[in-house]
């Protein structure tokens, strides 16, 4: 026999925050569009200056070629941009990949202002390097949003419902067991009910009777569940210095940090492993408790 007991697991002392996540969400899809048309519209507006600027100057005859030349300039945006993309959510810096840009954007913006001319307004040279300008602007926004967007798929790793809804409880069946009852006394034979003694044979000594002990209830208790979400960290840095912690128990050192970083190739910056084990200890308090091998 077993006794079961229910503890349910939706209650945890622990109220969400609600948040508009409908306005959220409608708000970031209307700028990420924004962003998306913006980014067209300034580099149509960038390309097609170029154009004209390559027909005026020796491509005249060949429409093909002066409508191609100008993806020598403003594709160096698009690569470098992305490249910075790979790289931010490597956790790294390219300096490759902004060269990239500034070369291709200053580009783009020097070309369409001397393709104005000499002897024009000063508005129209600013006309003329409003696209550039826009399309760099505009195209990095878009890909800090794209950024954001992989982090936070990143950070939840699974799919879980939205702030504010409420998911029913799934009560947990925790069994206990009660102890075995004591075996049962061996029945009588005819001699042993009639009431005369059993004869035994000489030299034997007669064993003890068993004694049927009365068995002794077990009250059921519920045994409490505790149930803890693990602290999931979406930066390699976190993670790295988070491992330390585990390896001996004490707090990690600045060597020890950038030495562990260093051997995943994520750099030897000790700010940067200052900074993490400060977000580490933040979201975990009681690794502030560790004792420090060494100060670091």
């Amino acid at each position: 026999m077993s006794a079961s007991a229910y503890v349910d697991t939706g209650s945890t002392g622990v109220e969400s925050r609600s948040t508009p996540v409908n306005a959220e969400h409608g708000i970031t899809v209307i700028a990420a569009v924004l962003t998306v048309v913006l980014t067209a519209v300034a580099f149509w507006l960038s390309y097609e200056h170029l154009q004209e600027v390559a027909a005026e100057h020796g491509m005249a005859d060949a429409v093909a070629r002066s409508w191609a030349w100008p993806a020598t300039v403003d594709l160096f945006i698009v690569i470098g941009e992305l490249l910075i993309l790979r790289a931010s959510l490597a956790h790294k810096v390219d300096w490759w990949a902004i060269g990239l840009v500034t070369a291709g954007d200053g580009a783009s913006i020097a070309l369409n202002v001397a393709g104005v001319g000499k002897d024009a307004n000063a508005l129209d040279y600013v006309v003329a390097a409003v696209p550039p300008v826009a399309a760099l602007l505009a195209f990095g926004a878009l890909m800090r949003q794209v950024h954001a967007y992989l982090a936070r798929k990143a950070l939840t790793g699974v799919t879980t419902p939205p702030p504010g809804v409420n998911e029913p409880s799934t009560p947990v069946n925790v069994s206990v067991d009660r102890p075995p009852a004591a075996p049962a006394a061996p029945s009588l034979s005819e001699p042993e009910a009639a009431g005369e003694l059993p004869v035994l044979p000489v030299g034997v000594e007669g064993a003890s009777a068993p004694v049927d002990a009365e068995p002794v209830a077990v009250e059921a208790r519920s045994t409490a569940v505790d149930l803890c979400m693990p602290v999931i960290y979406p930066n390699r840095v976190d993670q790295v210095v988070r491992a330390l912690y585990g390896t001996d128990f004490t707090q990690p050192n600045t060597a020890r940090m950038t030495m562990a970083m260093a051997g995943l190739g994520l750099g030897a910056s000790e700010s940067t492993a200052r900074t993490a084990r400060g977000r580490v200890k933040a979201r975990e308090p009681y690794l502030a408790d560790f004792p420090t091998a060494i100060a670091g």
